[in-house]
């Protein structure tokens, strides 16, 4: 707990006013000695790999095997996973050559970013799937030109947050999960009060839509500027987080208390805009801290947030709404999201790797005077000039959408799905109150149809990963990442099936929980479907992952607020039913486009200048 604290923001405003003279880290205590490695650099020798000639064949020499090698500049050894069995042969035992390609010696979610081959991926997974061994050395590497690199001490080291116990990273997932859901619940919230905005500022229901639709519009284009921010390794994660969402809770006052409509729209945009950190970074935040294999599991419990935020906004303030006024769903999202920016101030420590390291590096030279102890994010950091993090952020996700066919497709599909998802929220309203007659309150509780399709389909999904991926993995490996879409072959026929259910069932006739099957049916196929793509993607071109998903972030989110828009007038004309037959009718085309993207994946990436080869 001491660690958590140190770590997050109050710790380090602590630290900065009492210039370190309390919670300090292991190099600023008395008792800290340096490892003997780094003292041994300092005449910096060459390195060399000594070739092995023997492999060891009784248990005494198999101990001196595990010692710390010294890695070379451009290779380092790893061994492979033993199985331990009585009577097995230790002859067989071989050590793993691997060219380096700039990726970590322990593993970190930058080292997967930095892989450009699939032999790359191949070495991270390698390193993920390996049992915990011994607690081993770790060598720093001596550049040419002197420059000590500064690692982790040793291969268990407890600063890394792929080294965190279980019970750390529960409560730092927790908090990532409880900041994703205040935000995104922050959406739908407002829908309920779409008709007193209409009555109190004299406005149409399609400009009362707006305070949903910005909200939504700001929060796909956030990720644009803050996800290469927190790349940037001086920053890290935790300020982008702290900062905007302390100016998202500040902005919850004036929104709630503003009496012009010009100001409440242009307050919800800035809300939406200052809430997306959490997701710009917050599935980075879990790549810091769980390994490859296990990644899916915290993934998807953070999707669940997000999805399940704007599921359960119209839940929270529909009856409050009704009960009292407009206003209230506004004061709803202050006395939610204020407590959740304390827990953070308190509780939530730096997770990225390049970040603590670079901390350490400066810990180092203070303690030891030698320039030379250096984080490799240092260098990176003087070659990174704001003109290259401009391209990052607002060139490069639009360059991979439009000259890459793969990326296209699924940022067009991922788009259309989400923006289904958002035009229910003027569906629902025309289906449970006006055919039905449920209340206000009522009708909100129609949107826990979309909550159990996402309970469903994490539980459907987990079993997918733990019995049939995780086990295909270690005895075959990680293989092409289209085989990341083979659930998506089954559940993406979910999404037209679930869409014509809910438009041709949505009757006074016909009793309401059919047409709600429908939608938990479209559910589990979108959540699913997505969960896959978004894998497949990050498989497939890691080391544009951060500009991929931004890109993606902000088609989904443009057209999401396009759909509130054009829902109603489309259901208003056509009917439910048919409205909602021909967003089905376009998911069936795309359906058809991922069965192209898994028999013919493999051909487009040859040609793809993104992919990794």
């Amino acid at each position: 707990m001491a660690d958590l604290i140190r770590d997050s923001t109050i710790g380090q405003t602590i630290r900065w006013v009492t210039k370190n003279k309390v919670l300090h880290y292991p190099e600023e205590r008395p008792d800290f000695t340096v490892p003997s490695s780094y003292g041994l650099t300092k005449g910096t020798p060459e390195r060399t790999l000594q070739s092995i000639e023997k492999v060891p064949t009784k248990t005494s020499e198999r101990r001196l095997a595990q010692e710390p090698v010294c890695p070379d500049p451009e290779t380092v050894i790893e061994e492979k996973k033993i199985e331990e069995s009585e009577g097995s042969d230790l002859d067989q035992i071989q050590p793993v050559r691997s060219h380096r390609s700039g990726l970590s010696r322990v593993r970190t979610q930058s080292s997967f970013h930095k892989s450009i081959t699939r032999a790359d991926l191949e070495q991270q997974l390698t390193q993920a799937s390996l049992e915990k061994g011994p607690t081993r050395p770790i060598e720093p590497e001596v550049l040419d030109d002197g420059t000590i690199l500064v690692d982790w001490y040793t291969t268990d080291d407890p600063e890394n947050p792929q080294n965190w116990s279980f019970g750390k990273k529960a409560v730092v997932s927790i908090l990532i999960y409880t900041y994703t859901l205040a935000v995104y619940m922050g959406s739908a919230i407002y829908a309920p009060s779409e008709e007193g905005v209409m009555r109190r500022f004299g406005v149409s229901i399609q400009s009362a839509s707006l305070g949903l639709s910005m909200y939504v519009l700001a929060y796909g284009i956030g990720p644009l500027f803050f996800s290469p921010i927190s790349e940037i390794p001086v920053i890290g994660r935790n300020p982008p987080y702290i900062l905007t969402y302390g100016l998202f809770v500040i902005l919850l006052v004036p929104t709630a208390l503003v009496d012009n409509f010009s100001g409440l729209i242009a307050l919800r945009f800035l809300q939406g805009f200052f809430g997306s950190p959490c997701l710009a970074t917050g599935g980075a935040s879990l790549q810091d801290m769980f390994s490859f294999v296990k990644l899916p599991y915290a993934l998807s419990l953070w999707a669940f947030a997000a999805t399940g935020g704007p599921a359960l906004g119209p839940i929270i303030s529909g009856f409050s709404v009704m009960a009292e006024n407009w206003r209230w769903s506004l004061w709803e999202m202050l006395w939610l999201n204020g407590p959740v920016w304390l827990l953070l101030f308190f509780f939530l420590p730096e997770t990225s790797g390049a970040n603590i390291l670079l901390r350490r590096a400066q810990r180092l030279r203070k303690l030891t005077g030698d320039e030379r102890l250096k984080a490799q994010s240092e260098i990176d950091q003087k070659n990174l000039t704001p003109r290259d993090i401009a391209v990052e952020a607002l060139w490069r996700p639009m360059q991979l959408m439009l000259l890459d066919p793969s990326i296209a497709f699924t940022a067009v599909y991922t788009a259309l799905v989400y923006g289904i998802y958002y035009s229910f929220f003027e569906a629902f309203p025309l289906v449970y109150n006006s055919l039905y007659g449920f209340n206000l309150g009522v009708s909100g509780l129609a949107f826990l149809s979309l909550t159990v399709g996402v309970i469903l389909s994490i539980a459907v999904y987990w079993w997918y990963i733990y019995y049939v991926v995780e086990p295909s993995i270690r005895t075959q490996g990680l293989g092409e990442p289209e085989r990341r879409l083979i659930p998506a072959l089954l559940v993406t026929f979910l999404i037209p099936v679930g869409l014509f259910i809910f438009a041709w069932t949505s009757k006074p006739d016909i009793h309401w929980i059919v047409s709600l099957i429908g939608v938990a049916i479209l559910t589990i196929g979108i959540f699913i479907l997505l969960q896959c793509i978004f894998l497949y993607l990050a498989l497939s071109y890691p080391q544009y992952a951060a500009s991929l998903f931004a890109g993606n972030d902000f088609l989904r989110s443009s057209l999401a607020a396009g759909a509130i828009h054009f829902s109603r007038p489309l259901f208003g004309n056509l009917g439910v039913g048919k409205g909602v037959s021909l967003l089905a009718g376009l998911t069936t085309g795309c359906c058809v486009g991922i069965f192209v993207l898994y028999f013919y994946g493999a051909k487009l990436r040859a040609k793809s200048r993104f992919a990794a080869k």
